[in-house]
């Protein structure tokens, strides 16, 4: 599969780009960012998926998180995917920020007009990897998945419902439980109809008490005055209840006041990601 090279920018002796691809999956062009560290150069690195949030496209990740510095450090390649599928022509697509474009939810959709393009599981799990894998020096037995919000909710439903593909997982405020959410029921009732059982296929709430084993050590920041706490979108205590039920690890830090939801509270708690990742990853 054809890669074109939109960007290239030397960061920490290493580079970030931008690649172009037409994807099968979504049938459509979409764009990843992808940070080479210099030790890329001379053999294979792990790597480390990020899933963004609402709105977001693969660019905010790149030039907001300041991540560069810790995967320059600890060998570690980053792919930073777009969000959903673009251009696709679905009537209503681009009608609302929470639903369509820029707000794929990392699910296969089974619903008209939907179902054709907005397969962001599959694309995630199936095609980037290998994408990946066949075009940079990788090490595809060492991959690791973290995001945020929306993309925190991707990154845990990828862990729990792919036991052993990941070595570790992470996330910042992710949406813990969209199935009781308002912006979950309205993507997953979209994108999946109103067959509740099958959004439970896409709900870490309800995947963690099904999770085979406890061989998965999962890291959670959330800021303390992120207004979608407040407003029972993210409904971490949900999650950490599961987990706790089933005696799965799971580190939740509930970071001070003045912590919300934007990049600057991402920023600020990057590095001890990266770290928690490169553990797995370069054991």
């Amino acid at each position: 599969m054809a890669l074109k090279q939109v960007s290239s920018n030397k960061c920490f002796e290493g580079f970030q780009k931008v690649f172009e691809h037409d994807s099968a999956e979504l049938k459509c062009k979409m764009k990843f960012g992808i940070y080479l560290p210099p030790k890329a150069e001379t053999g294979k690195c792990p790597v480390l998926y990020w899933l963004s949030g609402l709105t977001c496209t693969e660019q905010n990740f790149i030039t907001k998180a300041g991540f560069h510095q810790a995967a320059s450090e600890h060998g570690l390649i980053v792919v930073a995917p777009d969000t959903s599928p673009r251009g696709c022509n679905i009537e209503g697509e681009d009608e609302s920020w929470d639903f369509g474009t820029g707000a794929g939810f990392y699910v296969d959709a089974t619903e008209d007009p939907w179902k054709t393009n907005y397969r962001m599981y599959s694309y995630i799990k199936d095609e980037l990897p290998k994408l990946i894998n066949a075009n940079f020096p990788t090490d595809p037995e060492r991959m690791s998945i973290f995001g945020h919000s929306m993309g925190g909710h991707g990154a845990l439903i990828l862990a729990l419902k792919n036991p052993g593909k990941y070595k570790s997982v992470s996330a910042f405020a992710p949406i813990c439980n969209p199935m009781q959410c308002q912006w979950g029921k309205k993507a997953l009732g979209g994108y999946l109809g109103s067959d509740v059982s099958k959004w439970e296929e896409y709900d870490a709430t309800q995947l963690v008490k099904s999770y085979p084993d406890s061989h998965l050590d999962i890291l959670i920041d959330q800021g303390k005055d992120d207004q979608f706490l407040s407003a029972g979108q993210l409904l971490p205590d949900n999650f950490i209840a599961a987990c706790t039920e089933r005696k799965i690890p799971v580190v939740f830090r509930l970071q001070q006041a003045g912590y919300d939801h934007s990049y600057f509270f991402i920023a600020t708690f990057i590095n001890d990601h990266i770290k928690h990742h490169a553990k797995y990853l370069n054991a």
